[in-house]
């Protein structure tokens, strides 16, 4: 029998964009997974959506919301983890469509001892809003030359769309990017994370993920690198969120746990 795992998405207010994305999920060749969103005070319309998309796809979807109160992604993500079922956590973000091969990816390279790094390949917001149900389902948003039809700029990193799974394993290893922990695209062992408290709910946005990665390093936990090989596709979308004063807390907080090498964090899940 397969291993299961649990699947954290996060959104807030992306109707759109977490259609697509559970859409992605529902042809994935791993098949014995649940999904947990993980909504940062979402209105009605994406609970009436979850509710709509549960009858058309095979697998278990749990809800995990809180009130509106501004940026508390961390902390939703904290209560997300602590329902899920599977003792292996994917986490990814409610604008990133998976390839088919996804979760069987995450799934293939989990290692006792380490975590997954993986990335994304970002597209223009005009491609974002034409990807179909059907795009989805005929994988096309993955495809270099349905893209290119589409407008897709020449500036376009293709790398991680355009390899077969030996130059995406190659890639991997020559890669000079670290393998750190990415909320769009990394997975590892849950009670890794338990060890270091899950996130700092003292952070918004801007490397609130990879803090957590810092204590994961600091606690013996390695990073892998996968980002050629687990394939998504970022929507693009505005980012109300983002203010210089939270990037500056977030610097200051994650410059202290490196420094300090911290594995733990009294911000997390257990006050």
């Amino acid at each position: 029998m397969e291993d299961k795992l649990s699947i954290i998405i996060s959104t807030y207010n992306s109707e759109e964009w977490l259609q697509k994305v559970i859409w992605g999920y529902n042809l994935q060749s791993y098949k014995n997974f649940e999904v947990v969103i993980a909504d940062d005070g979402s209105k009605e319309a994406t609970k009436h959506l979850i509710d709509e998309l549960r009858k058309e796809v095979f697998y278990e979807i749990r809800h995990v919301w809180h009130k509106d109160d501004g940026f508390k992604k961390c902390k939703i993500l904290n209560k997300a983890l602590t329902v899920c079922s599977s003792e292996y956590i994917l986490m990814t973000d409610g604008d990133c469509i998976p390839r088919k091969d996804f979760v069987q990816v995450h799934y293939e390279n989990r290692q006792k001892g380490y975590f997954l790094s993986g990335g994304y390949s970002k597209l223009p917001l005009d491609i974002s809003q034409q990807i179909t149900k059907q795009d989805i389902e005929n994988q096309n948003c993955f495809n270099l030359k349905w893209l290119k039809e589409q407008g897709l700029p020449k500036k376009f990193k293709k790398k991680k769309l355009g390899n077969d799974a030996e130059k995406a394993k190659l890639f991997n290893k020559i890669t000079t990017t670290k393998a750190s922990w990415n909320g769009h695209n990394a997975s590892g062992w849950k009670k890794d994370i338990l060890s270091v408290n899950g996130f700092d709910e003292r952070m918004e946005y801007g490397g609130e993920d990879r803090e957590m990665g810092h204590r994961l390093f600091h606690r013996g936990i390695k990073g892998k690198q996968i980002r050629y090989s687990a394939v998504c596709i970022h929507l693009d979308h505005e980012r109300g969120y983002v203010t210089k004063e939270a990037i500056h807390k977030n610097k200051k907080i994650r410059k202290e746990t490196k420094f300090s090498k911290s594995i733990w964090s009294p911000y997390g899940i257990m006050k």
